[in-house]
């Protein structure tokens, strides 16, 4: 068990993947996860022994059978580190000699070993190699392992395999010809290598998804985590560490123009039922330009949207309250009105101080502000320019100070429940509004100087004056 059959000196150290759990009880042994659970068989003393020296790995695995063997029957140990390797319960670091190789970290059940797979192998689309550390990290939403390495050759290895000629280069990369073929066949045992590349390009189920997309949505779930090290959801990973945004963003140094306040209480008792504004809300793109949007317009849809109601403080964190739900109350979407034709308003980027109920001018009219809404033709079929473009941000370190590894998946969530909010409203008052599917936010920190890492574009909304026949 020390090797494969063939390796010419390979060895590898083992140990439990962190977050794996064991225990004895009904006279069998188990393993578990947050999500999987598995028995080992029957209760042995000699397992308990194996499953300790595994967590405190790592454990050489010649070493482990030598110690323990005496301890259990003929080939026991060999196989009880065959399943718990099968079951995904083990890391399994490659070493040649005294040279670490890689190491592979099981995040599922691995595949059955096989061959070495044929001179198509080739790196799987899906899979993403990135520094971690003074390390390499190949990973993939398929696969059910990841591979880390510090290891030169088998880095040229990894980068071999996503070119064209596939493994059948493999033959000039300065490793052994054993480290070779146990490198490939984890490579396609875990998923992030395919036998060919025709594999991932002839079904519907992965040719529909683009890498970043499938790759987001595996990591933005939550998955087994088996890593304990990974956080997940709202930890307040940055307490201590770092200080957290305030609620109100800085404003713009730009002039200010004070909006309408609708009386609540009276459109209460005046508003269509929310089954009326439910069932009359249609996406609607075109605008009477010859009677736009006024700034009283506008301003009360702010206020009704996304005006801060109230704040409180917890831990140190500023939580407001908007008319809108936000995960973990922390607002973190900002409003930018880029105004083509308003009654009232200038045209030009404007920034809305939802704890002000107020605008800033951010830019004048100008190109900048031009190209901004012509990247609204781009993202709809509208016949003309909106009048207004409600241009939504992030201030993305608002959420992930507190939340790790879905606060992005999270952000999106909340735009789609601002889009509706904002949908409701306008169908209520009157005018057209049209969710947009996509922007270009480098073309918003362009206009607006904003840093792309701290604030960006998220989504975008097109606003304007219903024409009589809409």
């Amino acid at each position: 068990m020390s090797a494969a059959p063939g390796s010419g000196g390979l060895d590898r150290d083992l140990r439990l993947v962190p977050g794996v759990s064991c225990a004895r009880g009904d006279g069998h042994v188990r393993v578990a996860t947050r999500r999987r659970n598995e028995s080992l068989g029957a209760d042995a003393p000699w397992k308990g022994k194996v499953l300790v020296r595994l967590a405190q790995g790592p454990s050489r695995s010649a070493d482990l059978v030598a110690d323990v063997a005496q301890d259990a029957g003929p080939g026991e140990v060999e196989a009880l580190v065959t399943q718990l390797e099968a079951g995904g319960w083990l890391a399994a670091a490659v070493r040649s000699g005294d040279r670490p190789l890689y190491t592979l970290v099981p995040e599922s059940p691995l595949g059955p070993a096989s061959g070495d797979g044929g001179a198509g192998v080739v790196l799987s689309r899906f899979t993403v190699v990135r520094r971690e550390s003074d390390r390499l990290v190949a990973e993939s939403p398929l696969a059910s392992a990841r591979l880390e390495t510090g290891d030169p050759a088998v880095q040229a290895a990894i980068g071999v395999l996503a070119g064209a000629g596939g493994a059948a280069e493999l033959a000039a990369v300065p490793l052994a010809a054993a480290a070779r073929e146990r490198l490939l066949a984890d490579l396609l045992r875990s998923g992030l290598a395919v036998p060919s590349a025709a594999e991932e390009e002839s079904r519907l189920r992965l040719r529909q998804w683009q890498p970043h997309e499938l790759w987001f949505h595996r990591r933005s779930r939550m998955g087994d985590r088996s890593d304990a090290a990974e956080g997940y959801g709202r930890t307040m990973w940055a307490r201590g560490s770092l200080d957290p945004l305030p609620a109100r963003r800085k404003p713009y140094p730009g002039p200010e123009v004070v909006l309408h306040r609708p009386r609540l209480e009276a459109l209460r008792r005046e508003d269509p039922t929310l089954t009326s504004v439910v069932e009359d809300r249609r996406s609607l793109r075109v605008h009477d330009d010859a009677n736009p949007i006024t700034l009283d317009q506008l301003g009360e849809l702010l206020y009704r949207c996304a005006r801060v109601r109230s704040m409180r403080v917890g831990g140190g964190v500023e939580y407001p309250s908007r008319p809108h739900p936000s995960g973990g109350s922390v607002y973190e979407l900002e409003l930018y009105p880029v105004v083509r034709l308003a009654s009232g308003l200038d045209a030009g980027v404007y920034h809305y101080d939802a704890h002000a109920h107020r605008l800033r001018l951010v830019r004048e009219e100008g190109p900048d502000v031009r190209r901004l809404l012509r990247t609204a033709l781009r993202a709809a079929p509208t016949p003309g320019t909106p009048q207004v473009l409600l241009i939504v941000t992030a201030r993305f370190g608002r959420l992930m100070w507190i939340y790790e590894q879905m606060p992005y998946s999270l952000i999106l969530k909340h735009v789609g429940v601002l889009y509706q909010t904002m949908y409701l409203v306008a169908t209520a008052m009157g005018l057209a509004a049209c969710g947009l599917g996509g922007g270009d936010a480098t073309d918003f920190n362009a206009a607006t100087g904003t840093d792309y890492a701290t604030e960006s574009a998220v989504g975008e909304f097109s606003l304007g004056s219903r024409p009589p026949q809409g």
